[in-house]
């Protein structure tokens, strides 16, 4: 239990995240109000949104290019600087009133621009703090720090708009980085990965690994699971807010209700595995919370009843962060070190960089059919598409795959040296 916290390098790790992750959140909020103040437009306010994951979704193979060829705490050392510059550039703008809508785009795209570097780098990175054994627990930790910070750092945002205004909260964001960066600095003994230096073409190197996960199935399968997930059943912010509005005629009180109620079930989850790590590696029950988180979509479409809509959207909370993690955990594993970083960008990608087309599908749905037929209809589709990958590529959700001789070379190339 908590296995990855005997590691000194992993716990300033999650000290610095837990600084950093609750700006990140609170800069979430502030921007989007900020662009809503100066444009009075939804879909703008949209546009903002997706500057922000374009990036992954475009270049995130080249960021894990970029993870695999430098070491990856350097890299983030240099992305957590970088990120201080869009959140510092809006809290000047904003404060001295000189923000323009145009400027919003930029410092989104910029911060997009960044995470396209960080993400792959920063996932890859956790398994050289803990290793293998350890592994599901950390991700579980991180899990748990980014949930939590959800539900802190966007409370935190609200009570320091309704004080002081927006720009306090891009200044708290950029300020809160200089924790991960020292925390990064004063770690040591890291171990020495074994850098293979690839000749050839860039492109060709920056095309190994999707190679790669074509080759091995369980790694592209779950990649597919995950990408479809991604895409048509985590719309929370698309969909449960006309739920709130049209369906349940709650409020915006009560939506923040059914926000909370996900965001604790995922925390839940992400406990769970925390403690209990050999939950996550266990192929067969990633398959049953994949299920029931589809099961616990369309009970939610289905529901008029705001308690049990509140019931339902913990449970799909709960599943949801158990599968992704179960996922994260698999393809590190699977994974060797030299294509880590790239695999881990093709994960950004399916997790995160499918995000804004999942928000235009989600909502051109509930607008033909209404938010309760967008919200079954992206469920079942996403049900289908595991059970299909279950039939026709068993081994994705059998447990001998997690020892699989692709992951038994993984360690191999672990070299005993210290840096």
């Amino acid at each position: 239990m908590l296995g990855a916290l005997r590691h000194r390098n992993y716990r300033l790790f999650l000290t610095g995240q837990i600084v950093s992750t609750v700006g990140t959140w609170m800069q979430s909020v502030a921007m989007p109000w900020l662009a809503l103040q100066l444009t009075h437009s939804a879909l703008l306010v949209g546009v903002v949104l997706a500057a922000q994951f374009l990036p992954v979704l475009v270049g995130g193979s080249l960021g894990g290019v970029v993870a695999d060829r430098y070491r990856k705490r350097n890299v983030l050392i240099a992305t957590q600087a970088l990120f201080m510059v869009p959140s510092f550039a809006l809290f000047a703008l904003s404060a001295t009133e000189h923000a323009q809508y145009w400027m919003v785009i930029v410092a989104a795209f910029a911060t997009g621009t960044i995470n396209m570097f960080d993400i792959p780098a920063r996932q890859a990175f956790v398994i050289e703090m803990v290793g293998k054994q350890d592994l599901m627990n950390a991700i579980a930790l991180n899990s748990s720090v980014f949930n939590a910070s959800a539900v802190i750092g966007p409370a935190v945002a609200g009570l320091v708009i309704a004080a002081v205004g927006v720009p306090i909260c891009f200044l708290a964001n950029s300020l809160s980085y200089l924790g991960a960066i020292v925390a990064l600095l004063l770690m040591r003994d890291l171990p020495t990965i074994a850098r293979h230096h690839e000749e050839g073409p860039f492109l060709a190197r920056l095309a190994q690994g999707a190679s790669y996960a074509r080759r091995e199935p369980v790694v592209g399968m779950l990649l597919v699971a995950v990408a479809v997930f991604s895409l048509f059943a985590m719309n929370r912010l698309t969909l449960i807010p006309l739920f709130a509005d049209q369906v349940l005629h709650v409020g915006a009180h009560g939506f923040g209700f059914l926000l909370a109620s996900m965001g604790l079930g995922a925390l839940v989850g992400a406990l769970t595995l925390a403690f209990f790590p050999a939950f996550g590696a266990d192929p067969r029950r990633q398959l049953w919370m994949a299920m029931i988180w589809v099961a616990a979509l369309v009970e939610f479409s289905i529901s008029r009843v705001f308690l049990l809509s509140m019931a339902a959207l913990f449970v799909a909370g709960y599943c949801q962060i158990s599968f992704v993690a179960a996922a994260n955990s698999r393809i590190q594993t699977l994974t060797p070190d030299r294509l880590r970083g790239r695999v881990m960008a093709l994960y950004a990608q399916a997790l995160i960089g499918v995000g804004p087309l999942g928000a235009l599908q989600a909502g051109a749905l509930a607008q033909r059919f209404g938010a309760p037929w967008a919200m079954a209809i992206g469920a079942v589709v996403a049900g289908a598409v595991v059970m299909a990958i279950r039939v026709f590529s068993p081994a994705v959700f059998q447990p001998s795959q997690t020892s699989s001789p692709a992951a038994a070379k993984t360690g191999r190339s672990h070299r005993s040296a210290r840096t």
